[in-house]
């Protein structure tokens, strides 16, 4: 099964364009990632219009914005006549309304990257042709195949929906024979299709943000240690605590990637690390990452920043790290310690030599597990940023 849609569906016929600070970025998604694109634009001298379901999303307080669903085919022909260039900031949007605004307007980033990272399937096969190695896998379209599947890669395996799955949602780890059905039925009362993955036994895992412009030219940002709690980034760790070794083939297998799937802007490339340093890429996403947001102040240039050039075909920015930085997400039961430690003098901050720097992402509604903002911990090492995590005592809620 081919990962591309057929060319004359996804290939906009314009040259690649280069887009001056005065021009107006059109972003598909008013979210936190288009918010901080925003910021980052305004501050270089562009102009940005969102299209978002949300009333009063993040964006709308930096940015003008369409309110309307994603799948709304006049209200992406508005974005499209409003827009100079157009990108999105996240992938799970209509992958049609994409393709058509290719054809109506300037969308770099195509169609086709969209097309094959919102389904698991295209999205692996895209990676193998790239020649980079993923976790052993099937197709499951039934229980017979999913107990056929488990026969060759063993327990435990990660039942996965092909599409629509985020921080952790539509997964199930099948650690034994008992829990086979129950998963099946789980996963495949959503009408999508089912992937089965190996389970890998990994040391850590990392992510590669990735810059690749439509001249060809790509950067990537240093390597992020990524920790999870309950399948949502806690902390992202940089430098990484791997080799340095590890780290040029990770960023040699997202280079790869980016290069083989012809994408513009950014690609966040995630992967997992084993004890003997073997890599295996796990998921792409087609955008800014929430691992890459230690980038706003511990890079020379922003994740953010470089998204705009990228999409802009203006040079790509220095990507060096400037100081070590432990990112920690903030959650919506963290917010109110947050805000609270705010007008405090943070004295472990002192006494451990860090440098906290808040970011907010402007939502109207604190929930659970929701991502309300992130901290950036400038530090002279990674671990002084890990002990104010700890003694804060605020992620333990």
């Amino acid at each position: 099964m081919s990962y591309r849609l057929d060319e004359d569906q996804v290939q906009s016929n314009d040259m690649p364009r280069t887009l001056l600070p005065g021009s107006t970025i059109g972003i598909l998604g008013g979210g936190q990632l288009g918010r901080m694109i925003s910021l980052a634009g305004i501050a270089m001298g562009y102009r940005f219009i969102t299209l978002d379901p949300t009333v009063q999303s993040p964006s709308s307080e930096v940015a003008k914005q369409i309110v309307a669903e994603y799948n709304d085919v006049d209200a992406a022909h508005e974005l499209a006549q409003a827009s100079d260039v157009i990108t999105y900031e996240f992938e799970n949007v209509d992958a049609g309304v994409a393709e058509m605004l290719v054809k109506q307007s300037y969308v770099p980033q195509g169609s086709t990257l969209l097309y094959t990272t919102q389904h698991r399937l295209r999205e692996k096969r895209a990676i193998e042709a790239a020649g980079v190695p993923v976790a052993p896998y099937r197709v499951i379209d039934g229980m017979d195949s999913l107990q056929h599947a488990i026969e060759e890669l063993g327990y435990p395996s990660v039942l996965k929906t092909v599409t629509g799955g985020y921080d952790g949602k539509g997964q199930v780890v099948i650690r034994n024979v008992d829990q086979l059905e129950a998963s099946y039925t789980e996963l495949a009362a959503h009408g999508r299709e089912l992937v089965l993955e190996q389970f890998i036994p990994f040391q850590c895992e990392v992510s590669v943000i990735t810059a690749r412009s439509p001249n060809g030219e790509v950067k990537s940002f240093p390597i992020s240690e990524n920790i999870h709690i309950n399948n949502i980034l806690h902390l992202s760790i940089v430098p990484a605590r791997i080799s340095t070794q590890v780290q040029n083939e990770a960023r040699r297998l997202a280079e790869a990637v980016a290069t083989s799937m012809g994408a513009v802007g950014l690609l966040a490339v995630e992967m997992f690390v084993t004890e003997d340093g073997t890599l295996y890429v796990n998921e792409l996403a087609p955008r800014p990452h929430n691992s890459g947001h230690y980038t706003m102040e511990a890079c020379m240039t922003s994740q953010f920043e470089q998204h705009v050039r990228a999409i802009c075909n203006l040079p790509l920015g220095d990507t060096t790290l400037l100081t070590p930085v432990v990112m920690v997400n903030v959650l919506g039961q963290h917010m109110e310690s947050v805000v609270q430690r705010v007008g405090e003098l943070d004295q472990v901050a002192f006494e451990l030599g860090i440098v906290p720097k808040l970011h907010l992402y402007g939502k109207t509604e604190s929930k659970h597990n929701r991502k309300m903002g992130h901290i950036n911990l400038l530090c002279k090492d990674v671990q002084d940023g890990l002990e104010w995590v700890e003694q804060t005592n605020i992620w333990r809620l």
